[in-house]
């Protein structure tokens, strides 16, 4: 009792809300034919008594003790705060095969919910497993309790309390450790926390417990929705703390079209929590679509371009055709338009000479893009021509009364409308398809001119952010075998992203895309957490702050962040009209897909409540224009 309260008096310390500690800690859960005995029961029950009257803080505490209620012995969770008893919730499934014998002690819980009073105590509470604690503050703040084999059975408790409405899950374990458990263990905590959309807290029993036969490893985890937040190291006991995002998995639940009723086989108890501010310890990753561990991002790499080359293969069939148009300009997404086309064409047996790669050097065409995509087409296979459309634009100039010398949103998109043109009339006259190259974040930003690039008659890159696009460049460039490829690749990765529209100096890109746009990352950032995890303004902006700590001031996340909303927002026209093209991952901006918005929606809500976000402490909040 004495080391309980040190734990809970340590996690509000640490301001955590709520505080899991293993089953029957109180006692110890290798007491065996000790937990039929009065002397043991009995101290049980005061050390209860002495954590609900020293434990008078805010946190949440939830141990595991033997409790005994209508003359019957129950494997118990009780849950504490603020120097009072909420709620005992017994255990439910009680196993008795290997080492475990709980029938020989424990009744199972019962059915329902009754009314439960302990010696020393002036009041009822709850007592059965079919409950649910809800914060009254924070109503989204709703946990269930179930307690070590709960879990391992084929219907486990958890189920029935998620869809009941809670948002997070509670185990007290005391799971014997055995060569590969840990792994299996491991997976079963993630899949349940994702199976419910919820969050899953694993407190298990560790060093303390009797070694006589059985060793315990305090393996402690906390899960949400299928990822692993925090895990301990085994054979040391000690506390995880990580932040289970409410808001996130009550968005998610209602994202995925599931109804998540209070039932009214669960009895629902409520509690007060004094709301403070979190204290963040959960990393966001600045490259969220892209996986950190190198032989997960292959893996993943090649599910795409197997997805990307799929759909293309698909659509290649259904119309009958064996050529491609690809527009190669030498930059990053028209390279991926053609490995993806290439791969298409390996898969339905097509002769990679049958995609006409075309690249269309104007005004703003550097020697160094224009020499890649040669070099390029040629190691793929792929048919190479140049068509140069400068005096076809300046025709174009005529007819419109426009001077050349006014470098401005016409001078730009006239060119990339006459590429397209071209690449479609070319389609038609060889009975082939024109493959779009314009990626996620492109149409996130609307940073695509409208029947220009923005067409084609399949969009391979639709769904694929720059920020992965750059990952899966490289990985074929260190898989594919061939030197002369993997020169070109790499030389293309470290080429300035630019849609060359302005004239060159000295030979080089002036138009760089991301001093005019913002970095690709914070703009993916904010489209992942936005589109996928249903940020709002504020939040986002707060986690972005900590992402990007010492590479951006609060003030230049500001800035940037406020223009992407604005640009999102006045560009759904471009979206409304996509191309098709597959989808490869959780976001996808497709009409016809996973996205739907009006395309005159306002931003408006969203710049205020960004507006209204304070920098954090000792940081300057300006942002210039």
């Amino acid at each position: 009792v004495q080391r309980i309260l040190r734990a809970i008096g340590e996690a509000e310390a640490a301001g955590a809300a709520l505080c899991v500690l293993p089953e029957l800690c109180v006692t110890g859960y290798t007491c065996a034919d000790l937990l039929l005995q009065e002397e043991l029961l009995r101290a049980a029950e005061q050390g209860l008594l002495r954590v609900i009257r020293e434990h008078s803080g805010e946190t949440v505490a939830v141990f595991g003790l033997p409790l005994r209620a209508g003359g019957k012995l129950y494997n118990c969770a009780a849950v504490v705060q603020r120097g009072r008893l909420l709620g005992i919730v017994p255990k439910r499934n009680l196993p008795d095969y290997g080492e475990f014998y709980e029938s020989r002690y424990f009744t199972p819980a019962p059915d329902g919910v009754s009314r439960f009073r302990l010696p020393g105590l002036d009041y009822d509470v709850p007592f059965g497993a079919a409950q649910i604690f809800r914060c009254a503050d924070m109503p989204e703040f709703a946990f269930g309790i179930e307690i070590c084999e709960d879990l391992w059975v084929p219907s486990p408790p958890s189920g029935a309390l998620a869809l009941a409405g809670a948002t997070v899950l509670l185990n007290l374990s005391a799971s014997s450790e055995t060569v590969g458990k840990a792994a299996y263990r491991r997976e079963l905590v993630a899949t349940q926390s994702a199976r419910y959309v919820c969050g899953y807290l694993y407190a298990d029993a560790g060093e303390g417990e009797s070694s006589t036969d059985l060793v315990f490893a305090a393996h402690n985890m906390i899960a949400e929705n299928g990822k692993l937040l925090a895990e301990s190291r085994r054979f040391a006991n000690n506390m995880q703390i990580s932040e289970i995002d409410c808001a996130f998995l009550l968005r998610e639940r209602a994202r995925l079209g599931r109804s998540y009723p209070a039932g009214a086989a669960v009895e629902e108890t409520s509690f007060s929590y004094a709301v403070r501010e979190t204290a963040l310890t959960r990393a966001y990753a600045t490259t969220p679509y892209v996986p950190e561990d190198p032989a997960q991002r292959g893996a993943a790499v090649e599910d795409i371009l197997s997805i990307q080359a799929a759909g293309l293969a698909k659509r290649l069939r259904h119309t009958g055709l064996s050529h491609a148009v690809v527009g190669l300009s030498g930059g990053l997404d028209s390279t991926m338009a053609l490995l993806v086309t290439a791969r298409a064409f390996d898969s339905l047996g097509l002769d990679r000479g049958g995609i006409y790669a075309v690249t269309m050097p104007c005004f703003g065409t550097t020697e160094r893009t224009r020499s890649n995509a040669f070099t390029l087409a040629r190691a793929v296979g792929a048919s190479i021509e140049e068509i140069r459309i400068a005096d076809a634009v300046r025709a174009h100039f005529a007819d419109l009364g426009h001077d050349e010398a006014v470098r401005d949103v016409v001078y730009e998109n006239a060119q990339a409308r006459e590429r397209t043109q071209l690449l479609m009339d070319l389609a038609n006259q060889r009975a082939a398809l024109v493959i779009g190259t314009g990626d996620l974040s492109e149409l996130a930003l609307g940073f695509a001119t409208y029947n220009g690039d923005h067409m084609s008659n399949y969009g391979v890159n639709a769904s694929v952010p720059k920020t992965l696009m750059r990952h899966m460049v490289r990985h074929v460039a260190e898989t594919c075998g061939d030197e002369t490829l993997r020169r070109v690749l790499i030389d293309i990765l470290e080429t300035p992203v630019s849609p060359e529209l302005l004239p060159p100096e000295q030979g080089s890109i002036v138009q760089k895309t991301e001093e005019i746009i913002g970095d690709y990352r914070l703009h993916d950032f904010f489209l992942y957490y936005m589109l996928r995890c249903g940020f709002g303004a504020a939040k986002l902006y707060r986690i972005a702050v900590r992402a990007f700590a010492g590479e951006y001031t609060p003030a230049e996340i500001k800035k940037w962040q406020t223009l992407f909303y604005r640009r999102f927002f006045a560009h759904q026209f471009k979206r409304s009209c996509l191309p098709d093209g597959p989808k490869v991952g959780s976001v996808t901006l497709s009409p016809r897909g996973d996205f739907r918005m009006p395309s005159d929606a306002a931003a408006q809500l969203w710049l205020e409540e960004l507006a209204r976000c304070p920098a954090p402490a000792g940081e300057p909040d300006q942002i210039g224009r």
